[in-house]
């Protein structure tokens, strides 16, 4: 299996770039599914007590929404860069439920830039995550991490 061609290094993932990572839509199967898996919730689960939830309606869990965007992002993003990983996050915030049928976009934000010191073939990219609802509600914002091999690494030095 020949592995796929690289478009994104670390240097060039420069700050103030937005990239839009296309859409998916969760139905009440996907979002029933995952919740019976990892968010085994009642207004995850059951239509009839997610009516009776301050929701109104069946929802994802914040964890789907979250994988909905990290799928996204392997696909439209990731799958084409230098990726080394995540050391984490800083933040996420689930603004507002995620019903079945909203169509969710998802909007990646380069916040910051640095090369790594203690590694000069790597730098880390500081990014926030937004996705949207079809009504234009941001309905997740994540902010966290990213490691992208350079294309032209640095050299160490000692002091």
């Amino acid at each position: 299996m020949s592995s796929p061609q690289i478009k994104y290094y670390w240097e060039d993932l420069q700050p103030g770039v937005i990239r839009e990572l296309g859409q998916i839509t969760p139905t009440a199967e996907d979002i029933k599914d995952f919740a019976g898996k990892f968010d085994p919730q009642p207004f995850h689960l059951d239509e009839d007590a997610a009516r009776h939830s301050i929701f109104g309606g069946l929802c994802a869990s914040g964890w789907h929404t979250c994988s909905m965007a990290m799928r996204l992002m392997v696909d439209n993003f990731l799958s084409q860069a230098a990726s080394q990983g995540s050391p984490g996050l800083e933040t996420v915030k689930w603004l507002k439920p995620v019903f079945p049928g909203d169509t969710l976009k998802l909007h990646h934000s380069i916040m910051e830039s640095r090369p790594l010191a203690s590694r000069p073939d790597v730098g880390l990219v500081r990014t926030a995550w937004d996705m949207f609802n079809q009504h234009g509600d941001k309905v997740l914002h994540m902010e966290g991490y990213g490691m992208f091999r350079r294309r032209h690494p640095a050299t160490l030095t000692s002091d």
